[in-house]
């Protein structure tokens, strides 16, 4: 079989990459010109450029290929021209799945996120079938990626596609090159960078049982389903808590309100935007988002797909350990 994976030199995407070699399929990967392509080295695939936006590469990379996961997502809480996000979560989905169709690709493997799903407001852990719509969701990346796995349900009913989409939790672990929004806060608490905390609360999974799941969404899913593949349900205050043991640093006891820390985040974000910086560590929409807990249960997954998942701690550690090697820490 023949793969395509976009988002290949990312998180996600290089992991899943890296499963598919090891178990000897034919790997294709679809990247910028201008990505940083250390995720993929030492890795025996076959490098296609292109872009999301332009529909001329996307049909000469799937030329051939049997299968496609379409990992690739613009995951940043701010940009300073929003519009990016839709081009290329939403657009640039909707691009690749009508050349995928054209190429008569046979199953494709859609990662969409667990921000694109509603949340439990009594902290319970939300799953496949818990209500959501555009209105509940805070910032451009979520609306961006609701919108994007609306466009692909509506393709795959329209093409008549085999399509499966799979929806992480929070990813963490190696080759978290860029670095995530979450792995940026494993790094500066292991620096002993973040003094307090707000309160709110993520699903830690390791990235290798992310990329597990994907394969496994391939082999067992059900065409038109959505799978959640989460971890652990944790408070901020607990992943920081692992972190300093880890560390062996004392963990940070300074719980802020919200509203404290959203002031911050408007200066932050105002000068990020002022002098073209990159983004700032604290975002209104992070702020926002903060407010709902990110809770979610991945049980469908393991009853249909087999899905596992380890400790949250350890893939913190992967993290951590993965990070101080390539001097992030």
């Amino acid at each position: 079989m023949t793969s395509l994976v976009t988002g290949a030199t990312g998180f996600v995407g290089s992991t899943v990459a890296k499963q598919l070699v090891n178990l000897g399929e034919t790997v294709r990967v679809f990247v910028r010109p201008s990505s940083n392509r250390t995720n993929l080295d030492n890795l025996s695939v076959e490098v296609f450029e292109g872009d999301l936006k332009d529909p001329k590469s996307l049909e000469k990379a799937l030329q051939g290929c049997q299968s496609l996961f379409h990992i690739a997502a613009d995951y940043r809480l701010w940009s300073r021209n929003p519009q990016e996000f839709y081009d290329n979560n939403v657009q640039g989905s909707k691009n690749i799945f009508l050349a995928a169709a054209q190429a008569g690709v046979k199953r494709i493997i859609y990662t969409s996120s667990v921000a694109a799903l509603g949340v439990n407001p009594d902290r319970s852990p939300a799953d496949e079938n818990t209500p959501s719509s555009l209105e509940t969701m805070i910032g451009h990346y979520k609306r961006s990626k609701f919108l994007a796995e609306e466009e692909v349900k509506k393709l795959t009913k329209s093409l008549k596609l085999d399509v499966v989409i799979v929806n992480p939790s929070t990813p963490v672990g190696p080759q978290d090159i860029r670095p995530t929004p979450t792995g940026r806060i494993i790094t500066m608490a292991a620096s002993g960078k973040i003094p307090a905390y707000v309160d709110t609360g993520l699903n830690v999974v390791h990235v290798d049982d992310v990329a597990a799941g994907h394969l496994l969404a391939f082999e067992k899913g059900k065409t038109g389903e959505r799978y959640i593949l989460g971890g652990e349900n944790l408070y901020l205050r607990e992943i920081l808590e692992i972190v300093a043991r880890i560390m062996n640093r004392n963990p940070p006891k300074i719980q802020l309100p919200h509203y404290v820390v959203l002031p911050i985040a408007y200066f932050a974000q105002g000068w990020a935007y002022l002098t073209h910086g990159k983004e700032p560590m604290t975002t209104v929409d992070g702020v926002r988002m903060a407010k709902k807990h990110m809770f979610f249960s991945s049980k469908k997954a393991e009853q249909e797909l087999g899905y596992t998942h380890r400790p949250a701690r350890e893939a913190i550690s992967d993290a951590i350990r993965w990070f101080q090697n390539h001097h992030y820490i």
